[in-house]
């Protein structure tokens, strides 16, 4: 499409040649005569006068530039539309595979593509549009939303609730067993019935092999419009609300509560029973044992205000140098005090 059609699709100002071919999309480095990119992050900014792209999504105050600019507030945002207009996603025709196992009391919505050896157990509800591909697994009375995407090898649980616009990719388990243990009179562990659903909203992405378990007893929480990266694992009776990011590998033992627009960073972990008010931003790695108040950035393990934590860390940094410094101040101290009967060496005079 041409340029001045892009900018229209995207609802974007533009300054240039409107008759430039746009055919794909690319970032600043990789683009050439024919691709659209962008600058989102001011540290790329020199980058956008060396670029070969045909044309930049730009925010309005950027500075002028000789390539063609399409001017928006969210150029991010943007780049991810124009992806998906070059890239659009696969769609699946309405249709069952004969390999599929459907029971008969589940009730599919119109329009569902069910693929070969999906499993469908007894009294199932399911909305419309949805797409459910090889080896999908929803065990007896999943409720499900209108437009359900599971991939490969997703499974959800006895009795779980999905919203509308839910995502699973491949390997996701939602409503697996809690990890629930309670140890008998001779020692031994024994397990805790898992007994409440997990309940997750509406447009919740649930990317590979991430695990929501099911709940002792209460149910698991995932609000509307929370992202769950790939190999998250939220513990038994969680409740995760509104909008909220878990990055890759982030932990959460049984019970945690994290609010809305809330950001937990890679392998970032929060123990069990803690709560994390809303807008908390727990950075990569760290890991919470306490409550922490809505809109506090933390980090660290055990993690603090993230600000002390950046000062701290500097400091660490230099602890060789500085038990350097404070073993010579001791020895130069030790060897100008006198001894401690209060007499000095005279070299042998009275």
């Amino acid at each position: 499409m041409t340029l001045a059609e892009l900018a229209e699709r995207l609802q974007a100002d533009l300054v240039g040649d409107g008759s430039i071919e746009i055919l794909g999309v690319q970032g600043l480095e990789e683009a050439g005569p024919n691709d659209l990119t962008f600058v989102a992050n001011p540290r790329y900014t020199a980058l956008a006068h060396t670029t070969r792209a045909a044309a930049i999504l730009v925010q309005p105050e950027f500075p002028a530039l000789s390539t063609p600019t399409l001017r928006l507030r969210n150029p991010y945002l943007a780049f991810a539309r124009a992806l998906s207009l070059f890239h659009p996603p696969p769609t699946f025709p309405p249709g069952i595979h004969p390999t599929a196992v459907i029971d008969p009391t589940a009730i599919l919505g119109p329009d569902a593509h069910v693929a070969a050896y999906v499993v469908i157990g007894a009294g199932v509800r399911v909305g419309a549009r949805a797409t459910l591909l090889p080896h999908v697994v929803l065990y007896p009375d999943v409720h499900i939303g209108d437009d359900f995407l599971a991939h490969a090898h997703a499974v959800v649980r006895q009795g779980c609730h999905l919203g509308d616009h839910v995502t699973l990719e491949n390997g996701v388990i939602v409503g697996a067993d809690g990890f629930g243990f309670a140890k008998d009179n001779h020692g031994q562990w024994q397990k805790i019935p898992q007994t409440g659903p997990v309940r997750i909203g509406s447009h919740v992405d649930i990317q590979a092999n991430a695990c929501i378990d099911r709940a002792s007893v209460g149910s698991t929480t995932i609000g509307d419009g929370t992202k769950v990266d790939n190999l998250v694992q939220v513990g038994h009776g969680s409740r995760v609300g509104s909008n909220t990011l878990l990055c890759a590998q982030v932990g959460l033992a049984g019970s945690s509560v994290v609010g809305s627009n809330a950001i937990l960073a890679g392998q970032a972990g929060v123990a069990g029973h803690c709560e994390l008010g809303d807008g908390v931003i727990l950075t990569a790695q760290s890991g919470v044992s306490h409550d922490v108040p809505a809109g506090k950035m933390i980090s660290g393990s055990p993690a603090f205000d993230n600000r002390l934590w950046l000062r701290a860390i500097a400091l660490f940094q230099r602890l060789p140098e500085l038990v350097r410094r404070v073993s010579a101040l001791e020895k130069h101290l030790s060897a100008t005090q006198p001894p401690p009967d209060g007499t000095r060496d005279s070299g042998g005079q009275p």
